[in-house]
């Protein structure tokens, strides 16, 4: 197997949850097997295989519900981290339960397995003082103005319009636990799901890792995970077919390839959405700049056609 391409795929959140679902399991399930049967042409192909998945909506909604039993039955509500872990073998199990039900379909003897996995952050990162990471459901402005009131907690609103959700702090990722098992299982052909809604955050202290209240960026959590296994390709799936400029604006362009220094320029002219297209954007640059190799952001559904998505490309190509 190692002589076949190894690629990094990192689900969006659509993969798992559209924005106008309640969040069943039936939803869910179904959302994810279309994921899955949308990389049969890439299986096929004979790639090796690592998949990376958000959990906003999953880990706010975990949130809630410890909410609602601390508020009723006073049961002690669990700090982040351990709600970021349960949604890592949550929606592991959903991811793998599409792919049984592709590899039943296509006739296939495979493996898949779901790693928990911590990432390490650094414990004084400024983030942690600015929190932007969307997580749980939308709501109206009138609720997140009452929530806000009543806990504390920072909403704001979702640029593509669906609502207003709770952010949290998001630190830089910085290293991955058990990164060379991760790469170890690709090369014998097993579909490795890892650093599941960006990893579980950990930092040192005390002279060990502890677990820290965050999520970690999905999208930066997977291009990191990339460079360490040293993947051919990496794929960012979303909700659009391409990177645009002027979204959804007078002059709107799809772009099809760009180099690095272009993705940085549009950057710095604030084209892409922070909290949404921008940070896909940061993490495709730093996978291409360590690498050499290309960077796709698509949609699922474009997989298998070489004219897919928007491909990053290092300077000169």
């Amino acid at each position: 197997m190692t002589n076949s391409k190894l690629a990094v795929i990192a689900f969006g959140g659509n993969a798992l949850l559209k924005s106008h679902q309640k969040g069943t399991y039936r939803e869910q399930i179904e959302n994810v097997t279309e994921t899955c049967r949308c990389l049969v042409p890439m299986l096929k192909a004979g790639y090796r295989m690592v998949i990376g998945h958000g959990n906003g909506p999953q880990v706010g909604n975990v949130m809630l519900q410890h909410k609602a039993g601390k508020e009723t039955f006073e049961v002690e509500d669990m700090p982040l981290n351990f709600c970021v872990a349960e949604t890592q073998g949550s929606i592991g199990a959903l991811i793998e339960e599409g792919f049984r039900r592709i590899f039943a379909e296509e006739g296939w003897d495979r493996d898949t397995v779901t790693l928990l996995t911590h990432v390490e952050v650094d414990g004084n990162d400024p983030l942690f003082q600015n929190p932007t990471k969307p997580v749980g459901p939308y709501v109206t402005k009138e609720e997140a103005e009452a929530y806000q009131a009543e806990t504390g907690d920072v909403y704001r609103e979702d640029p593509k319009g669906n609502g207003w959700r709770k952010v949290v702090a998001s630190p830089k990722p910085i290293r991955i636990q058990n990164i060379k098992l991760v790469r170890q299982l690709a090369d014998q052909g097993i579909i490795v799901i890892t650093v599941g809604g960006g990893g579980i955050p950990v930092a040192m202290k005390d002279g060990y890792l502890k677990g820290v209240q965050a999520v970690i960026d999905k999208d930066l959590a997977s291009a990191i995970t990339a460079v360490e296994i040293n993947a051919d390709e990496f794929y960012i799936l979303t909700d659009v077919p391409k990177v645009y400029i002027n979204f959804r604006k007078p002059g709107e362009k799809a772009l099809d390839t760009i180099t690095i220094s272009e993705a940085k320029q549009y950057l710095a002219e604030g084209q892409f959405t922070e909290g949404s297209m921008a940070p896909k954007v940061r993490a495709a640059i730093m996978f291409v700049e360590k690498t050499g190799h290309p960077c796709i952001i698509t949609e699922a559904g474009r997989l298998g056609d070489d004219t897919c998505g928007t491909r990053i490309v290092a300077d000169g190509e």
